[in-house]
């Protein structure tokens, strides 16, 4: 383990798909020490971005930022770093791209006779509270748009930092326009800290669910995602303590280790948990015919066969348990504003 990366949880960086060339290092090179973060500016030219999946309930979503620190081994969005000429692996953890100019991008959508107001995620990619948040403040910039114009916004993360705007949360809650989850895969602190190295833990995030409910702000727990052989066995436990921090509803997925994410993935768990490597691996083939990945609309969120079956049963009975009587509450859409309100933004 002389050669394990703290702090990060991508051990190497995976081959970029779209790249031709790529440098290899020597096998008698000396390990080198964890990457220090980067920021890289990019200015879009739009900041929504519109999606059609029957397996997403909102299909508008805004990422102000590309790569994440956060470095959850399992993340989804590690592929898309491959456009930006990146890897999948360290560099997805280490090179950020900042996209600083999304709430002027943002009011000048709402602007458009065009727009129809809609609820928008905040982020359907990467976390928006990572901490280049705490620099950069985007998250909290696009928060005052939502509220001046008064646009549902959906959000989630797995970050305390989320707790600095909870003024703009409030009130956006008192007007029913905003849902936030909070993401705990587990309450295991060496199992948290080996799959999400930089994030904070499970504690912490169960208060966060306490405060935010406090403030009137909707909170949900997202169980995601399960990872069979490894967190699967904690679902009650997970939303029997976020029931009682408050949280209103629990969602969940199984793993799915698409592109570069199974290579990843394989390194980062036989480094990690080499006893049950290959059960593990070998069960999430399971939920996905067989395979470590899944494309399939409809199945690839869910998973099918025994196994996935038994994690959806465990996740209903549980939710039932803990959470009956409780809804989050819907979005008022007719709240919005084409001329804003008289506030000041910046």
């Amino acid at each position: 383990m002389n050669d394990y990366l703290k702090g990060r949880g991508a051990q190497l960086n995976t081959a970029n798909r779209f790249l031709k060339q790529r440098l290899e290092a020597e096998p008698d090179e000396e390990i080198q020490p964890s990457p220090q973060t980067q920021f890289f500016t990019e200015t879009p030219k739009k900041i929504i971005s519109t999606f059609s999946s029957p397996d997403l309930p909102i299909g508008k979503s805004i990422n102000p930022y590309q790569g994440c620190e956060h470095g959850c081994i399992y993340c989804y969005a590690r592929n898309s770093h491959e456009y930006w000429g990146f890897s999948a692996g360290l560099d997805f953890e280490t090179k950020i791209m900042v996209k600083k100019n999304a709430a002027q991008l943002l009011e000048e959508q709402f602007l458009r006779k065009s727009w129809e107001p809609a609820p928008i995620e905040l982020s359907g990619n990467t976390d928006c509270y990572q901490p280049a948040e705490k620099k950069f403040e985007l998250t909290r910039s696009l928060l005052k748009v939502f509220l001046k114009y008064r646009n549902p916004v959906g959000m989630i993360t797995k970050n305390a930092l989320i707790l600095r705007d909870i003024d703009l949360l409030s009130e956006l809650a008192a007007h029913r326009l905003v849902h936030v989850y909070i993401s705990i895969t587990s309450l295991n602190e060496n199992l948290r800290q080996a799959m999400e190295p930089r994030t904070v833990t499970a504690h912490k995030r169960l208060q966060v669910i306490e405060q935010l409910t406090a403030a009137g702000v909707p909170v949900g727990v997202m169980s995601a995602p399960i990872i069979p052989g490894l967190n699967d066995q904690e679902i009650p436990k997970i939303l029997e303590a976020a029931a009682q921090a408050g949280a209103l509803t629990a969602g969940y997925t199984i793993v799915r280790l698409n592109g570069a994410i199974a290579e990843l993935f394989e390194d980062w768990i036989h480094k990690t948990f080499p006893d049950r490597a290959e059960k593990v691996l070998n069960q999430i083939r399971d939920c996905h015919g067989g395979q470590l990945n899944d494309s399939r609309w409809n199945v690839r969120m869910m998973g099918e066969g025994k196994i996935a079956e038994h994690i959806r049963q465990l996740h209903r009975i549980s939710l039932h348990r803990y959470m009956a009587q409780r809804v989050m509450p819907p979005y008022d859409i007719t709240q919005f504003r084409k001329d804003g309100m008289q506030m000041k933004l910046f």
